[in-house]
């Protein structure tokens, strides 16, 4: 996945408390290194069927949004005008109104109001001319990544589709060892949508071809990572470069060590993929005092170190990923609005 440094703050308590501690030294620890031994973790989440319908709703009109404005049969009153970023349109005699949270009819209506004060029985009419406070984000290998406009129901591949669809080689012609399907995500509200990508693109299941919401992030990583998720109660979340022989004690010691507050008793490795991930519970207190050995990890694994003692596995396993999701979505954001926070970090959700 990507991330940049503003959407790490979003994982667990707040940045200030991510204090490194300076005596990390992973020289200190045991050099010995073994592999792990991980448990298949059972995660089911159905497709609700309600994702599958087109919202109903009327549009609602929202900051940045371009209306037209006339009162009909009254010449020079025609205007193209945008709502303001504190929700107020300004027209004509009517000044300034609020149109923010309200549709296009009721929006006129309160524009006719006002102005019959200075006009007789005004017919107001109000298009919508651009969209541009509600819009989806779609990032990774696809030809035009970027923000775009919701100006009306739209499905996941149409979406896709807008996008010029997945990037593909010169060479092979195929999508297969650019974009990940398996490990292809949607974001909503910082939560995983259980959408099947494999089914949806290769297989054409339209049952997962799900209507985009304001804000959705759509998310097609490469199939060609290779780097570790460092997550948690760490000084700084990161993706770590894979190469030959990294371990679990390296891989913190890139993160600058964990964070004051963090349970080293129970770190949690993900291997895997999103709909089949395993997961090892490693006692990395006990690999800092030479009591234990320290770990191999692989490309593609999650290190995620938490604050207090775990819970259920499942439960743990999806909160991993709900905060990979909450990162993403803060820090892919930021990156395509045009922020000028440091180079990204490719962050793949494990690998097959």
């Amino acid at each position: 996945m990507q991330f940049a440094g503003l959407g790490l703050c979003l994982l667990g308590s707040a940045c200030q408390q991510l204090v490194p501690q300076p005596q990390f030294d992973p020289r200190k620890t045991n050099q010995t290194v073994r592999n792990l031994t991980f448990t298949n973790v059972s995660i089911k989440r159905a497709l609700d069927p309600k994702l599958l319908i087109p919202p109903a709703e009327p549009y609602i009109l929202g900051p940045g949004d371009v209306v037209e404005i006339e009162i009909a049969e009254v010449r020079g009153t025609l205007a193209r005008t945008f709502v303001m970023p504190d929700g107020m349109v300004y027209y004509n005699l009517a000044g300034g109104l609020r149109a923010e949270g309200l549709t296009q009819a009721e929006f006129a209506k309160q524009l006719t109001a006002a102005l019959s004060r200075d006009y007789a029985n005004p017919l107001v009419n109000v298009s919508l001319v651009e969209v541009r406070s509600r819009r989806y984000w779609i990032l990774g290998r696809v030809f035009k990544p970027g923000i775009f406009p919701l100006r009306q129901p739209t499905t996941l591949l149409e979406a896709i589709s807008e996008s010029g669809g997945l990037f593909t080689s010169r060479f092979s012609g195929t999508t297969q060892e650019l974009a990940d399907l398996s490990n292809s995500i949607v974001i909503r509200n910082g939560d995983l949508l259980p959408v099947n990508f494999e089914k949806l693109i290769r297989a054409g299941d339209t049952s997962q071809n799900i209507y985009l919401r304001n804000n959705d992030l759509i998310y097609l990583p490469s199939s060609a990572s290779s780097t570790v998720l460092l997550l948690g109660a760490v000084a700084t979340p990161q993706a770590v470069g894979y190469r030959d022989s990294l371990t679990l004690v390296d891989c913190i010691a890139q993160g600058k060590g964990p964070a004051k507050d963090a349970y080293l008793n129970e770190v949690v490795i993900v291997r895997g993929t999103l709909k089949q991930p395993r997961a090892a519970i490693v006692n990395l207190k006990a690999i800092l005092t030479g009591q234990a050995t320290n770990v191999l990890l692989q490309p593609g694994d999650i290190v995620w170190i938490p604050r207090r003692p775990l819970g259920l596995l499942e439960a743990t396993v999806q909160l991993v990923f709900k905060d990979a999701a909450r990162s993403i979505s803060a820090t892919e954001g930021n990156r395509v609005a045009g922020s000028k926070l440091p180079p990204v970090i490719t962050i793949p959700l494990g690998q097959p």
